[in-house]
């Protein structure tokens, strides 16, 4: 298995962080790397996600775990790995602390997750950093 987790604290209010991932729609908004997303289905585990990066190459995602104002984790399935997302917001004082984990799991995760796992996790500080700005109204 692979993992990288980042964590960025914001003034925010986990509803306001929340918000935003909720509205998938607009995640460009934040997510420069997205050029187009379609959400199929109300945000909820189960439902599925089509999301165009800068590549261009479509990636299907399966939302795997939706705890409103808490957490949700998605997952993208290529071959016998599955990447798995898992995005959180925990209470700080009067803020949050927004938190991302990805696990690469599958039995080639250890030779391919080094390789694949950074390119996908490289863009996270920017793009928390751009989503926290948002929630706090910047």
């Amino acid at each position: 298995m692979w993992e990288y987790q980042h964590s960025i604290e914001t003034t925010a209010t986990p509803q306001a962080v929340w918000r935003l991932w909720a509205d998938v729609e607009n995640w460009g908004v934040w997510n420069a790397d997205i050029k187009k997303i379609e959400l199929r289905g109300p945000f909820e585990a189960g439902s599925e996600i089509t999301m165009v990066p800068g590549d261009g190459e479509p990636v299907e995602l399966r939302l795997a775990d939706v705890v409103e104002n808490e957490r949700f984790a998605d997952e993208a399935r290529f071959g016998d790995l599955v990447l798995r997302t898992t995005h959180r917001v925990e209470p700080l004082g009067a803020g949050a602390r927004v938190v991302y984990h990805m696990e690469i799991s599958g039995p080639s995760a250890d030779a391919v997750g080094p390789e694949i796992g950074p390119a996908i996790t490289g863009d996270w500080p920017e793009t928390m950093a751009a989503l926290v700005r948002l929630a706090e109204g910047r």
